[in-house]
């Protein structure tokens, strides 16, 4: 029997990189896919990847209002849900002088916000025994240049696993982090920085990579399923940094 047979994930940003990879694991483990993106085309083409059964659901990660309608929809179909990855966000990347109020409430709104009050509006949906998994970033701890608000945001939603995990578990319900290292995703196209300096971007990145490697989308998605089955069932509020050796330099 597959691991999620029978079970109902929700995947958020799961119309691209590693939402749709996350999204497609637990697919082909068996589980019923909700995914949820601000775009309608890599929606309706994740979907179709997914099949029938899934639903690709217009959500904006950002909105406290998108957060209620949600977790209503899910309701409305009486879906009940065993799985969540936590994982729409925003990359916001800017010298101190040049950040401003909209860059840290974008990525605050995004990353910190929109995800907390998510999860408070699906608490009634969860399972016993469900399991929540947070997508930080080893931002969070290596002090990259460029880097302060979207590693300040993505350390406070690190927190949130062990403060959540502490106020959940009584409801059978784990939650737990995945902070990737550099993955090739389509993310690198939003930094905020203009096209001609990715390739320099990934190769500074890349020097400070041990395995001398960006990770892939699907290495990630299997941490997720882990952290996600009863495989996991005494692991709870833990942080699993998936980064190629980035972190121990």
């Amino acid at each position: 029997m597959k691991r999620f047979e029978g079970k109902t994930a929700l995947v958020t940003g799961g119309n691209s990189g590693i939402g749709l990879a996350t999204a497609l694991a637990f697919a082909g483990e068996g589980a019923r896919v909700v995914i949820t993106g601000r775009d309608p085309s890599t929606l309706d083409q994740a979907k179709a990847r997914l099949g029938v059964d899934s639903l690709a659901i217009r959500n904006d990660a950002s909105r406290l209002a998108d957060a209620t309608v949600l977790a209503e929809t899910l309701g409305r179909q009486g879906l009940r849900l065993d799985a969540v990855f936590i994982n729409a966000g925003v990359v916001r990347l800017a010298a101190l002088e040049a950040v401003d109020e909209r860059l840290w409430d974008d990525s605050f709104n995004t990353n910190v916000k929109g995800p907390y009050f998510l999860l408070k509006a699906l608490t009634p949906l969860l399972n016993l025994g469900a399991a929540i998994v947070l997508n930080g970033s080893i931002n969070a701890h290596i002090g990259m240049p460029n880097s302060s608000v979207y590693a300040a945001s993505k350390a406070a939603l690190i927190s949130l696993a062990k403060t959540l995990s502490s106020e959940l578990l009584s409801r059978g319900v784990r939650v737990n982090v995945v902070s990737p290292g550099p993955v090739q995703t389509p993310i690198y196209r939003h930094l905020g920085v203009p096209v001609e300096q990715l390739a320099d971007i990934a190769a500074s990145i890349l020097a400070q990579v041990p395995l001398k490697r960006f990770g892939t989308p699907d290495e990630i998605a299997s941490a997720v399923l882990y952290l996600s089955s009863a495989e996991s069932a005494f692991i709870v509020g833990t942080e699993l940094v998936i980064d190629g050796g980035m972190s121990q330099l």
